[in-house]
């Protein structure tokens, strides 16, 4: 589905969407006719899991930190974050990384055709921080390390093979990574108030144990053309690797990115902000800025991204109201749910089961405000397709 991002919805002059959308126009902000409402209609009451959700749409916890998984003897991780599905037979797998220093790690929770939790385990041990991440098309879990000089780790998400720590895809502070199988690449976002949004060129499609690390290089506007220049040192030492391409453009802490149809999106917590690349003509531009909006919109503290069948995006808040917000492709901002009562937490890891008719997230920090206090659940309804 091609998408329009607000920015150019306003070029073309389009009109808000039905239900109470939000649209750029120009410098103006329209700002939607009944706050939180979208393609999905209003939030209800919270549920017995303290979530707020349109109607038709249940939630379960799936697991929490500290606690078995299920009928499982796996202990669940802290601080759980980023995460992905991946089809398993007639079931699917759900991997989520620990953001916890040292010892991170990602974890696996597997289910059957009907949603049963039949097994949990761990796919990756004694790593740092462990933050965001992406799924490879050969069925991998990249899991990226959120601090200095950190490594991406390819790991396998049944846990039948080891972890492999893929040092040429650089050393940073590493957040979310997005596959493109047209052009062959890795994006890959940084966690700095002047992170670089890059990409990795694998030597062999496949196998990310040699390539190019590239970074994106553009001017200081929100709209333009960009071009892709190497990185000399992916080791980031003694130089950092944003620091060593002239003109590589500077981005206020990158955290999640998701790629589909020839057009990457990726979200900047300093400024709230949700970049789209469109890929075809190599350009850039805003698909939403939170200061454009003057608090109109639901979409506050942008973290992790993906994307559904639909087109639509569905963006995590890291603090903010604890809600994960969709964006349509017909420029439509609105809550999807809210976590109640967990303040001092950030909601992570959204990924759609491979059918599309479940969503799993966690709180990092639940209702207790720490990283041991996690919560993973699965939201389960009639999701656009």
């Amino acid at each position: 589905m091609e998408r329009r991002s607000l920015l150019r919805a306003a070029v073309l002059g389009g009109t808000s969407a039905a239900l109470g959308g939000t649209l750029w126009r120009g410098a103006a902000y329209a700002a939607p006719a009944q706050p939180g409402t979208g393609p999905y209609g209003p939030l209800g009451s919270p549920d017995a899991n303290g979530i707020r959700l349109p109607a038709g749409f249940t939630s379960r916890v799936i697991s929490r930190s500290g606690q078995r998984v299920g009928s499982t003897s796996y202990i669940w991780h802290n601080a759980p974050d980023g995460g992905a599905c991946y089809a398993d037979g007639t079931g699917w797998i759900y991997v989520s990384n620990s953001e916890i220093n040292p010892s991170g790690g990602a974890s696996a929770v597997r289910f059957s055709s009907t949603g049963a939790i039949t097994a949990a385990y761990r796919i990756l041990s004694s790593t740092r921080q462990n933050c965001a991440g992406g799924k490879t098309p050969w069925n991998t879990w990249l899991s990226c390390e959120e601090v200095s000089l950190g490594y991406v780790y390819e790991t396998d998400p049944w846990g039948t093979n080891a972890a492999v720590q893929r040092a040429a895809m650089g050393r940073f502070k590493h957040e979310a990574a997005a596959a493109d199988p047209v052009r062959r690449v890795i994006y890959l976002t940084e966690d700095e108030s002047n992170g670089r949004f890059y990409r990795f060129v694998p030597t062999t499609w496949g196998n990310l144990s040699s390539g190019k690390l590239q970074v994106m290089v553009a001017g200081s506007a929100t709209s333009g053309s960009f071009t892709w220049t190497d990185i000399p040192d992916p080791d980031g030492s003694p130089t950092a690797t944003r620091s060593q391409v002239s003109g590589s453009k500077s981005f206020n802490g990158g955290e999640g990115c998701h790629y589909a149809n020839d057009t990457v999106w990726f979200t900047t917590k300093g400024d709230n902000r949700v970049w789209q690349l469109n890929l075809l003509d190599h350009t850039y531009e805003l698909a939403y800025d939170d200061s454009l909006v003057n608090g109109t919109a639901p979409l506050t503290g942008v973290d992790n991204i993906t994307g559904a069948s639909s087109g639509d995006l569905f963006v995590a808040e890291d603090g903010g109201t604890m809600e994960i917000c969709v964006i349509t492709p017909d420029d439509v901002v609105a809550s999807f749910l809210r976590v109640d009562g967990q303040s001092a937490s950030e909601i992570t890891g959204p990924a759609f089961s491979p059918d599309g008719t479940r969503l799993y997230f966690s709180s990092q920090r639940g209702t207790s405000g720490s990283s041991s206090g996690g919560i993973t659940y699965e939201v389960t309804g009639p999701f656009r397709s």
